[in-house]
């Protein structure tokens, strides 16, 4: 590994540490994109940088998830009962999620991770009219939503918090509970997610040496080393930001 290939794992961790803990993301909507930079700069089989650059997102969001959650569980914001009822359809979307990304061609995969995040940003900073009194769904509402988040989730390398996020908020908790509760969601998301992309690219003829199938260890390690001190800083900084404040960071 060069120097300035681990510089660009560092500064990577360094930002998605800060968005996991902050806005409840799990880092993918940075690594992603760098990961596709530095893939290719590095000079990987075109066929697959997108499918790597993924499932080594998900395989870095495990850890700076968990170092997330714990920061915003100190401060009592995590809904658990909301989290282990969207956890089973989550896991399940998840490998399909993956699975499904395993059959897209590089460039549809790219395609689909600008548009997605393009979507998102931009409903989260259109007016919305404030909800009250909303409750969550049933069981099998849940479950199904779970699905739904990790499906796609998995399929563009994130931690589910871009679905998360706002679908708690919808349902009536606080900016701070979702984001909470989010990097909790985005940790079953990230397991799931980063066995499915080993799987699916196991024995895939191109791939870089010190791969398991589309995860890259270099890379998720590199980006691990300073993600995971950053994602409670980051939390800290969701507990003290006012929400309208935190609400357009996330869309932009």
């Amino acid at each position: 590994m060069t120097l300035i290939e681990l510089l660009a794992y560092l500064v990577t961790g360094i930002f998605s540490g800060l968005l996991a803990g902050l806005l409840g993301l799990g880092g993918g909507v940075v690594i992603v994109p760098s990961l596709i930079l530095v893939f290719g700069r590095l000079g990987f089989s075109p066929e697959w940088i997108a499918h790597l650059a993924v499932g080594t997102s998900l395989a870095t969001i495990i850890g700076t998830g968990g170092a997330s959650t714990l920061a915003h569980q100190r401060r009592g914001a995590v809904r658990w009962e909301l989290v282990w009822r969207l956890a089973p359809g989550i896991v399940l979307g998840a490998w399909a999620g993956a699975a499904i990304a395993g059959l897209l061609p590089q460039e549809w995969l790219q395609r689909l991770f600008g548009v997605f995040l393009i979507y998102v940003g931009v409903r989260m900073l259109l007016p919305r009219a404030e909800i009250h009194g909303a409750s969550a769904p049933g069981p099998l509402g849940l479950t199904l939503m779970g699905a739904g988040i990790g499906t796609l989730s998995a399929i563009v390398g994130i931690g589910g918090g871009t679905l998360t996020v706002p679908y708690l908020a919808r349902i009536g908790l606080t900016m701070r509970q979702a984001v909470a509760s989010s990097s909790a969601c985005g940790i079953p998301i990230a397991v799931a997610g980063a066995i499915g992309f080993m799987v699916t690219g196991w024995g895939k003829e191109g791939l870089p040496e010190m791969s398991t199938g589309f995860v890259y260890w270099p890379a998720a390690l590199g980006i691990l080393v300073t993600s995971m001190p950053m994602a409670p800083m980051g939390a800290r900084l969701a507990h003290s930001l006012p929400l309208p404040v935190l609400t357009r960071i996330f869309g932009v």
